[in-house]
């Protein structure tokens, strides 16, 4: 048995995050949990809320609350909303919270022990009519590499380049939309990591599993050159800077960490709000002289946050010079998008994760965004594909199965599992065409490819189909109920099975599909299971409630109208 720790890239605090956000983080991180919990492993699945930073003060003002206020409220509605997709974190911790605050001021002051931390005397840019020095993601303007005339002050979503603020041509205030802006003079910490680019460009040479969209992200900014980078901000609600004595450190009072040094650090502090809640430890998750060194770290991400987690946090780990865990494999996912178009709150363009759920339950979702997610390129979601995939696959394929052998049994074999009969070659075809379909699932799942897992996955139900149509109990029952039962008895042993292949992706479905046969069971089938005697003769079963309706076309037309479409993008 193994031990797998498991991050996936913190939702910001400020609403509740879209179908996109979902897709490219979250769920992929739940669904690899459920797997390797389900084949027997001991995991740990870390998420929390990021809380510090501009947006939060911004959110918190125009909801006319104070910022600790809005950002409890806002941790729970999050913490909510994840439940409800069936999200199985084992901790869903916060960024503000005192393990974070502690982490980040010991990793800053451990830097300057090395030293990586200069204090410097910066230009930033101040906007006169909102008042405030500006982060580097509240400046806008031209990217100086190539023209894109949106680029922020931290990067450019076109080039994909890090940027500063001063970089931008014709920058303004995302704030207001003001230019009345300005350069002034400001002190601030630098993480020097030109001083230690060869050793992260070692760290990552070493990381021979990756997949090549994360590694090429992380070799980008390598070939191009690291910047020292700016670690703390003038904002008032944040991480305080201090010194070594924890008292204020002079010339740096009033300064907060910047958001993106202290958040990836809360991966360890929601592991210590974890093992405090839990009564267990933490430091042998993490520390490698310490028990860590034997545990597997994988993170999942959209590929927006790959910079920071292959260089800027593992400039943090490394440049401490302290025995920290780091991340073994980092699965990063294209964008999901609208018809082509981004998810907007203030465009109705979209669905957001509590407005899924008022039109169908999560293993819908769960399933389309798995199978047809951002995985190897950007994705487009469109109302047309969600329907038909759902009506396929699950309505047609599995749910059509589950509800044909269940309610036939309950009809011609008094709703138990019958005896009699032998299996014959039809048997034996199906046995070895579902091992080989196990086989691909897994080793897909194995390798974090979801997409392609899904596949195998519904080419197995598809298998369950075809038995049915070829072995036929309802006719054979007519002239040999004996044969009959042995299809039955098949049939039966594959909605036990079904369940299990569904219970990574849809576990909410999965314990119905189960429950329909009397089984309790949703571990991953091991290989070389004899998965065709999982239920004993006699046991009851029960047909449960229709488990995937089909999305109707006025359904289509009225969320198309709710939520935009094509004509929207």
């Amino acid at each position: 048995m193994a031990r797998i720790l498991i991050t996936s890239a913190l939702p910001y605090i400020n609403g509740i995050k879209h179908l996109g956000n979902l897709a490219g983080s979250m769920l992929p991180a739940d669904v690899w949990a459920r797997f390797k919990r389900g084949q027997g492993h001991e995991v740990l699945y870390i998420c929390a809320t990021d809380e510090h930073g501009t947006p939060a003060e911004l959110a918190a003002a125009a909801a006319g609350q104070d910022v600790r206020t809005y950002c409890d409220e806002q941790h729970q509605i999050q913490k909510a909303a994840g439940e409800a997709f069936g999200l199985s974190y084992d901790w869903f911790g916060r960024s503000s919270n005192a393990p974070n605050h502690r982490l980040t001021q010991h990793f800053a002051h451990a830097l300057e022990a090395n030293g990586l931390i200069e204090e410097r005397v910066d230009q930033m840019v101040y906007s006169v009519d909102d008042a405030r020095f500006l982060p580097d993601r509240y400046v806008e303007g031209t990217c100086p590499h190539c023209a894109y005339p949106k680029a922020r002050g931290d990067q450019c979503d076109n080039c994909g380049r890090l940027l500063d603020p001063t970089d931008l041509i014709d920058p303004y205030s995302s704030v207001s939309g003001s230019r009345n802006i300005e350069v002034r003079d400001t002190r601030h910490l630098y993480l020097l990591q030109t001083k230690i680019e060869p050793q992260i460009r070692a760290w990552v040479d070493g990381k021979t599993g990756w997949q090549p969209l994360a590694k090429s992200i992380a070799y980008k900014h390598l070939d191009e050159g690291l910047i020292d980078r700016g670690i703390t901000r003038d904002l008032a609600w944040g991480v305080p800077v201090v010194g070594p004595d924890g008292g204020p450190r002079p010339g740096m009072e009033g300064k907060v960490f910047y958001v993106w040094f202290d958040a990836p650090i809360e991966y360890i502090g929601a592991t210590e709000e974890w093992a405090e809640a839990n009564g267990g430890t933490w430091r042998d998750w993490w520390r490698t002289d310490e028990g860590a060194d034997d545990v597997r770290y994988v993170q999942f991400m959209g590929k927006d946050n790959v910079a920071f987690h292959t260089v800027s946090f593992p400039a943090t780990i490394i440049g401490s010079g302290e025995p920290w865990k780091t991340v073994d494999q980092l699965k990063a996912f294209n964008w999901l998008n609208w018809y082509g178009g981004k998810f907007s709150t203030s465009g109705k363009r979209g669905v957001f994760m509590d407005q899924a759920l008022e039109l169908l339950p999560a293993d819908y979702w769960r399933w389309h965004l798995t199978a047809y997610g951002p995985e190897g390129s950007d994705a487009a979601f469109t109302w047309e594909q969600f329907q038909s995939t759902t009506n396929k696959d699950l309505a047609d394929v599995l749910g059509n199965f589950v509800n044909r052998i269940v309610k036939f049994t309950e009809s011609k074999f008094g709703g138990v599992l019958p005896d009699g009969g032998e299996p014959g070659p039809v048997e034996a075809k199906l046995i070895a065409d579902v091992e080989a379909g196990l086989a691909e699932a897994t080793a897909a799942l194995e390798a974090m490819e979801f997409r392609k897992a899904c596949q195998a996955i519904r080419a197995v139900w598809v298998l369950g189909n075809e038995y049915l149509q070829v072995a036929a109990p309802w006719t054979a029952f007519k002239t040999d109920p004996a044969q009959a039962a042995v299809g039955v008895r098949m049939g039966l042993n594959l909605v036990a099975l079904f369940g299990r292949l569904a219970a990574p992706v849809m576990p909410f479905s999965a314990v119905k599909i189960a429950a329909s046969v009397g089984a309790t069971d949703l571990s991953w089938p091991a290989p070389g299971e004899d998965w065709t005697q999982a239920l004993p003769v006699g046991r009851p079963v029960q047909a449960a409630e229709v488990l995937f309706k089909k999305i109707e076309d006025a359904q289509v037309a009225e969320w198309t109208e709710r939520f935009g479409g094509a004509e929207a993008a």
